[in-house]
């Protein structure tokens, strides 16, 4: 029997002129397209100006973390950070989202290398700046925390620019989010001293940030969105999809009826279920012993990353220089060498975001094409956003210290890397206390405890013309 398909109506319908086609849509239940694609687009508006409105009265600011020296503390301790950054999510209502405004706040965990000095900074709202320095100071007490201007006012803030050039992307996971990538736990080992059987990923990107000349600025965010634990039972059924076993379908009207009978029920339902002429069989979910060994793993990881604080985030990275000093090739290139070390190939990735983000484009408009995405990334940077560019993707709290965490100093030497001084103590609280004395001008200038009293032009130590204390080692 031969299949015929009448296309004598849509043959009409594209003969017809331009003005007559259109009615002829409309007329025909196009209209309903329209005014919903209408409607939605009103209600994206709405959203966006009460939002907008709402988030003026918020101030953010910018926390330069200096590490400590001899910084000896793992990734687990910026895991912990990040475990109490969770106390920052909030839910809204319907009359708070739609009314107010109000969403959940973003933070963005930064590293920026300006002429091979390297800073590590927290932006986030103003109102959570306790819970940030208190998530700081828990794990690392000598750390130093500043609040300081933004960085990225200092470059040209319009492009194209006589004098700078700007090139950047998002990474975006390759596989499914809620498969993990390979997380700093891997890469510890049992050789060598103990200081060292920790081999830090942070090495190669500390390298190439200490690598840039002047001219050149290399920035890295993380945007970190707080979210609840509704992406756990998500999780669950990309592992019940390897499995083959099928969710749960929603009892029909006459079986419910069934039910409600009570006891009866337990007479009737099976009868009517076995002699059901529409029920086919169903295949049997496969077991741990059926998987392959991929299978397995991939099981074996989305349970291991469902099992910690999960986060919305998403990676984004900007390299501004002067034209006579740009090189995408050492810096670009370099990062992708650094961010492939987290792939798990049977799992999880990063791969830069050629088609949507990254300021390149191919075949026709090249030239507009390019500069509107490169006006696109550094606004989306500098607003620190998490709507702008690519959906976020998800990530839990040992992910998350992977990618962004204070490098291990036994492993890592990057010697422009701003970091704390000493370590510093309070008195003991039985010292007794000098009496109080004027200050005077004199009493400014003080050289590791020894003040000047000469009169000026005539500045010399008080005791310069003393002898050298005893067993003073000689170089």
């Amino acid at each position: 029997m031969d299949l015929v398909i009448n296309t004598s109506g849509i043959d009409h319908f594209l003969s017809l002129p331009p003005d007559q086609m259109f009615w002829s849509f409309l007329g025909n239940g196009g209209w309903i397209i329209i005014a919903l694609a209408f409607l939605v687009g009103i209600r994206d508006l709405w959203l966006f100006s009460r939002r907008k409105k709402w988030s003026k009265n918020h101030k953010s600011i910018l926390l330069a973390i200096d590490i400590p020296r001899g910084n000896e503390q793992s990734p687990k301790a910026v895991e912990n950070m990040f475990t109490y950054l969770g106390g920052a999510h909030g839910t809204q209502n319907f009359f708070e989202k739609w009314i107010e405004g109000q969403y959940q706040k973003n933070f963005s965990y930064e590293i920026v290398s300006i002429e091979g000095y390297t800073q590590f900074l927290i932006w986030l709202p103003a109102e959570f700046r306790n819970l940030i320095e208190t998530s700081v100071y828990s794990q690392y007490p000598d750390a130093e925390i500043s609040e300081v201007d933004d960085y990225t006012q200092n470059v040209p803030q319009k492009w194209p620019d006589e004098e700078y050039e700007i090139y950047g992307s998002e990474f975006i996971q390759v596989s499914s989010k809620f498969f993990p990538i390979k997380s700093y736990l891997e890469f510890e080992h049992q050789m060598g001293p103990s200081e060292t059987q920790f081999k830090d990923p942070m090495a190669s990107l500390m390298d190439l940030c200490g690598s840039l000349g002047p001219g050149e600025q290399f920035w890295i965010q993380l945007i970190v969105v707080p979210m609840g634990f509704d992406w756990v039972k998500e999780a669950e059924k990309e592992a019940n999809k390897i499995l083959g076993r099928k969710a749960k379908a929603k009892t029909g009207l006459f079986a419910w009826g069934l039910e409600a009978l009570g006891e009866a029920s337990e007479v009737v339902y099976p009868i009517w279920q076995d002699i059901d002429p529409t029920k086919k069989k169903e295949e049997k979910p496969k077991t741990m012993m059926d998987l392959s060994p991929k299978e397995k793993n991939q099981i074996e990881g989305l349970q291991l990353k469902a099992s910690k604080l999960g986060f919305e985030a998403k990676i984004r990275v900007v390299y501004i220089a002067k034209k006579e000093v740009m090189n995408n090739r050492k810096v670009f290139n370099g990062f992708v060498g650094y961010i492939k070390q987290f792939a798990a190939l049977d799992l999880n990735s990063f791969k830069p975001d050629l088609d949507v983000t990254a300021t390149r484009a191919q075949y026709f408009m090249k030239k507009p094409r390019t500069l509107e995405k490169k006006r696109r990334i550094f606004r989306n940077y500098v607003n620190r956003s998490d709507t702008g560019g690519r959906k976020v993707g998800l990530f839990n709290i040992e992910e998350l210290a992977t990618l962004w965490h204070f490098p291990v100093e036994a492993n890592v030497k990057a010697a422009m890397v701003q970091r704390a001084p000493g370590r510093k103590a309070d008195a003991p609280s039985a010292l007794p206390l000098a009496p109080e004395k004027k200050e005077t001008v004199d009493d400014m200038f003080n050289l590791e405890g020894r003040f000047y009293n000469q009169p000026a032009g005539e500045y010399k130590l008080d005791n310069a013309d003393a002898p050298p204390p005893p067993n003073l080692p000689t170089i």
